[in-house]
Formats: structure tokens, sequence, C-alpha cells
């Protein structure tokens, strides 16, 4: 039972990481209703970034996050100001194949920059462990279930009450409606994106101390991609909980079923699976709202 309950608490850390970097999803679809391909080497990005702070220049792992976030504000900023803004107004298949190439320019420069070999940073994080039972929780884990617990309240907190999350959420709605009140959509989207950015570069550097640095980190999108799409892909509250699912699910799952398959790996598709069961009694996800469409 102590193992099952192990499984479930590393689970729940990891879930929520993978709920920090959906919810960069769920922003960006909300308000442009595209796709954010590149969502995944952002998180590459912050491993990277993790691993340069952490390691070569010795920070403490607070003044590592502060330098990351910056980075990543910066990171957003460029890229909506020169890759998206002009698209502004475009078929939303032209922002999803932008957000595709971006990830192959976002994958060459991580690959130019730290040449793309395995880098970790487990033994400079603290060393401490929360246990209680028989149950503990490693300090990677801790770390990032800590942080992201954190992040994820922040985002919530300015969606719900800051003038700027009241801007997002009515862009999201209808974008004429935002326009012809004097809001700048502009303003809105250069948010959306640098959010998107930080999230998915704080869920890189939780990720990288957790399992270290390399290029597949940037597959951790396809994860995110499904947690948006388990939780439903206009719900934030979806997203978090449909993380916690994932997290858990593949945290069992690697723990009971990948002894009993020859080489392992079952664990990296079973969240899927389930996904896949539950889209089809809910297409519109656990808690997505279905829009009916009249012709």
């Amino acid at each position: 039972m102590n193992f099952f309950l192990q499984l479930v608490v590393t689970g729940f850390s990891l879930g929520m990481i993978y709920a920090l970097v959906a919810i960069g999803f769920v922003i960006i679809l909300k308000c442009s209703d595209a796709f954010n391909i590149a969502q995944g080497h952002f998180v590459l990005i912050g491993g990277y970034l993790g691993y340069t702070f952490l390691v070569p220049f010795h920070l403490p792992i607070w003044a590592a996050l502060i330098l990351a976030i910056g980075v990543a504000a910066l990171l957003g900023l460029v890229i909506e100001r020169l890759a998206l803004r002009p698209l502004v107004g475009q078929p939303e298949l032209a922002i999803v194949m932008m957000t595709i190439a971006l990830s192959t320019v976002l994958e060459g420069l991580v690959t130019l920059i730290w040449g793309g070999e395995y880098k970790t940073y487990h033994g400079v994080l603290p060393t401490f462990t929360l246990a209680f039972g028989g149950i503990s929780i490693p300090p990677e884990s801790l770390i990032g279930l800590l942080v992201s617990i954190v992040a994820v309240s922040a985002l919530m907190f300015v969606f719900r009450y800051t003038r700027i999350g009241l801007a997002m959420r009515a862009t999201a709605d209808d974008l004429k409606v935002v326009q012809s009140l004097g809001i700048r959509a502009t303003t809105v989207y250069s948010v959306s994106w640098v959010i998107a950015s930080i999230v998915g570069v704080i869920g890189g550097i939780l990720l990288g101390g957790i399992s270290g640095v390399m290029i597949p980190l940037a597959e951790i999108g396809l994860k995110a991609f499904a947690v948006v799409l388990l939780g439903g892909i206009n719900s934030f509250g979806g997203a978090i909980l449909a993380g916690i699912i994932v997290g858990i699910l593949e945290n069992v799952a690697a723990g009971y079923l990948d002894p009993l398959v020859p080489g392992g790996g079952f664990a990296q598709i079973f969240p899927f699976v389930v996904m896949v069961v539950v889209l089809i009694f809910r297409p519109y996800g656990l808690f997505g709202t279905a829009r009916i469409e009249r012709i």
C-alpha cells in the first residue's frame, strides 16, 4: 500500500508540473483559437536555462528561477512581436503553422547553444525531503510541487482578479467587442505569449531537476496537449485536474505495468490511452464546454 501511495504522491507532483505547462497551451488557445505547437520547446529551453544558471553559474534555485523567468518573458515578447503579431486577423491555421516553424527554430537554437547534450543538475538542488508515514517526497519532486502550486495559484489569481486577466478572458470570448471597448488586443496577445513562455520555462526547470534535460524533453508538449484535451480546451481548472490525473496515471503505470512489459515504456502511452477512452464518451473533455453550431 505504501508503494502505491508513494507513486500517487510523486505522480501528483509531476501532474502539477504538467498542469502548469498545459495552462500555457490553454492561454494561447483561448486568445487566438490556435494550438501552440512550440509550447514543449519553451519547456526544453527552460530545462537548459536551469542547467546553465544552476551548474556553470552556481546560482541558488530562487535566483535561477527569477533569471529564467526574465529570459522567458523576453523570449515571449520577441516571438509575439516578430512572428505572431503580423498574423493577427489571419486564419488560425496560419498561426498553427507559425508555431510549428517556431518549434523547429527553437530546437535549432538549443542545439546551437547547448549542443543538445544530456544535462542534469540533481546534485545542486536542496536536499530536504518531506516524509510522512512510510511515504517520502524526494527533493526534486517536492520543489516541483511547491513551485508549480505557487505558479498555478498566481496565474489563477491574475485571470480572475486583475484587469489584464479580465481583458484576456474578454478577448477569448469576443475579439470584436473587446476592440470596440478600446482594449488593445495586441497587448493581450503579448501578455498571453509572455505567460505561455514563462510557464513553459518554469516547467522545464522543474522537469529537468527530476529527469535531466535533453532534446526529447520538448515532447512534453505532446503530454501537455493531451492534458488540455482531457481537461477541456477552454478550461483552466480542467487543465489542472487533468494534469494531476495524467501525472498519477503515468507514475502508477511506471510502477506496476512497466515491469510486466518487456523493455518497459508502457507508462509513456498509458495516459494517452485513458485520454482516448475519456474523449470517446466526452468529446469536449472532462470540463470543456460543448459548442453547438446552428446551420
